[in-house]
């Protein structure tokens, strides 16, 4: 966490909403409502991906009102956003509003912005001195720090955590809001209790904006199971699908929805995709799984790879400052604990692409909302220092190399 960071409950984050535009800011609330609305599972997930946009529009209708932990983080960093604007040339301050209008379409969130914000704060409240040169100067790295007549590079980046999963779990949302209709009418007419089980080899692709081609594999999957259904079929397979229908006999499957959600994920492990149907007295369970575990951490892995060569100059120590989507407090929790992001990092350190590289932090959600051990990590982010960079004891650098994680 970033000390001394306060929003007071009587601030604003008004000025952040004039420097994007009021018209482009209420247009992109409105894309969010209507994408909330798609469905009770995938809004849901809208809104949590959407949780900083619509945050910061309540910082801005709301004053004088007790603030999380979370609000006050989030409300401060977007009050810093207006204030480097003005500190910035007009071709910096042109830079900046380019990355706050991209934020604020398509897929896109306001979480890369944030991040960058939020990296250099992290810096200065460690000694450094911070020049924001991306924006000022279009350098490849975000961010030059300085300290002792010491420099050092940051490139800050965004990786999503479905990039190391073949299920996606924005497509799953889609899929089990798309089916639950279907499903509360077979239940109405078949009650009971039922565990339909999914492996899914070939994955299902997708995002929770998307209605293009990736929805076809989804609109097929959705046909394999009401055919199944309908035809009373305990099983259908092909190298693509491979469906399942068993009666629901976990432990806790007498338990209210919540407590069968949890016996679920005891049941199946933190990989599963799952779903509840109820209608009645009826209860339908959807599990699905990839045909192969999940590879987060080599994801990120492989885009620390292909932007050390790119992002950094080679010609000051560089750090490589991750920020991790898509991900829960199960799944982030696991890949610290596991040791998975250290193990990748660290083998990512012995690759010639790293030479630029004395440093490799990580961050997600949980950090920037202000969460504490042992869903986020200490400090903030997790740092992991790169032993065979020259740089590497440089007692100035200290501060932003040493390991936390």
């Amino acid at each position: 966490m970033i000390p001394h960071l306060t929003f007071a409950a009587s601030a604003t984050t008004e000025p952040f909403v004039r420097l994007i535009g009021g018209e482009r800011w209420r247009q992109r609330l409105a894309e969010i409502r209507d994408l909330a609305a798609a469905g009770p599972r995938a809004g849901q997930a809208i809104r949590q991906r959407h949780a900083l946009e619509l945050t910061v529009e309540k910082l801005r209708r709301v004053r004088n009102a007790p603030l999380s932990v979370s609000e006050a983080l989030l409300g401060r960093l977007a009050v810093e956003i207006p204030l480097l604007a003005a500190s910035l040339s007009p071709a910096g301050r042109d830079r900046l509003l380019e990355r706050l209008w991209l934020a604020l379409t398509d897929q896109n969130t306001l979480i890369p912005v944030f991040h960058l914000i939020r990296t250099a704060m992290l810096q200065r409240a460690r000694g450094f001195a911070v020049v924001f040169t991306g924006l000022e100067n279009d350098t490849p790295h975000d961010l030059l720090l300085t300290r002792n007549a010491t420099e050092a590079e940051v490139a800050c980046d965004v990786l999503t955590a479905e990039e190391g999963r073949d299920v996606h779990r924005g497509a799953w949302f889609r899929l089990a809001d798309r089916i639950d209709p279907d499903l509360q009418t077979w239940l109405a007419a078949h009650p009971g209790r039922y565990l339909l089980k999914m492996t899914l080899p070939q994955g299902l692709r997708g995002g929770l904006h998307d209605s293009g081609p990736d929805s076809e594999p989804l609109a097929h999957l959705h046909q394999r199971i009401t055919t199944m259904l309908e035809t009373r079929t305990r099983q259908d397979y092909d190298p693509a699908i491979v469906l399942r229908l068993d009666p629901l006999l976990l432990a806790g499957a007498q338990a209210e929805d919540m407590g069968l959600l949890s016996s679920l994920r005891r049941e199946f492990g933190p990989e599963a995709h799952l779903s509840v149907t109820t209608a009645g007295g009826g209860v339908f369970v959807m599990a699905a799984r990839a045909g192969r575990e999940n590879e987060v951490a080599i994801a990120i892995r492989h885009r620390l790879a292909a932007l050390a060569p790119v992002r950094l100059s080679g010609e000051r120590p560089g750090i490589l400052s991750m920020f991790v989507e898509d991900t829960d407090r199960l799944e982030w929790r696991g890949l610290r604990e596991r040791l998975e992001l250290e193990g990748e990092a660290r083998q990512f350190m012995t690759n010639k692409a790293a030479r630029p590289v004395v440093a490799v932090t990580f961050a997600s959600r949980l950090e920037l909302f202000g969460l504490g051990e042992p869903d986020a990590a200490a400090e903030g982010e997790i740092r992991f220092r790169n032993p065979g960079h020259p740089a590497a004891g440089i007692a100035a650098l200290a501060p932003a190399v040493l390991s936390s994680g």
